[in-house]
């Protein structure tokens, strides 16, 4: 019977394993992008923020979602109202204002602003080249974030130059992700 739990353990934490995100620093995604170019996903959360951690929970733990990132981007978590110092495109940004006795909203990152994010989650991707693609926000399904994740990994949103041709993406878009 023991032996029975330990392989069932071992299965269930090695299947955990494999639904995870392989996070990176700006500055790691930036450096690897040298390497072996690829885009970036960035999340850009905050600690209070209710739907950012249910897109922890519900989306990036989803295995097709985590399998896809890793497999087509570098993978950024970014704290929107943090304190880490970022070096990103050959400047630094900070949180000057950052109240670290705050367990709610914080003042807005630098890093933040210079990508305009206004809401919370919002995921920002990138090119191959650390330029920026476009912010997505709000809380985003599996099935949700497919589209934006397969759309920019294609590129095939540089296709898209009127509101008909996205109307016209979504409606012949088919997720393939599972719950």
């Amino acid at each position: 019977m023991k032996k029975i739990i330990v392989f069932a353990l071992t299965i269930f934490s090695l299947s955990a394993t494999a639904q995870e995100i392989k996070w990176m620093t700006f500055e790691e995604a930036v450096a690897a992008q040298k390497v072996t170019p690829k885009k970036i996903f960035v999340d850009a959360y905050t600690i209070w923020c209710g739907p950012c951690k249910m897109l922890d929970k519900n989306t990036f733990s989803n295995k097709d979602v985590a399998d896809y990132v890793n497999e087509n981007y570098y993978a950024v978590k970014f704290n929107a109202e943090g304190n880490e110092t970022v070096n990103f495109k050959g400047v630094t940004y900070t949180n000057p204002n950052f109240k670290p006795e705050s367990t709610g909203r914080n003042s807005s990152h630098e890093l933040s602003q210079y990508f305009g994010i206004r809401a919370y989650p919002t995921i920002i991707f990138l090119d191959e080249k650390a330029g920026l693609i476009a912010p997505i926000p709000g809380y985003k399904t599996p099935q949700q974030l497919e589209l934006y994740l397969k759309l920019f990994k294609t590129d095939d949103h540089k296709k898209i130059t009127e509101q008909n041709d996205w109307e016209n993406y979504q409606a012949n878009f088919t997720p393939e992700f599972k719950d």
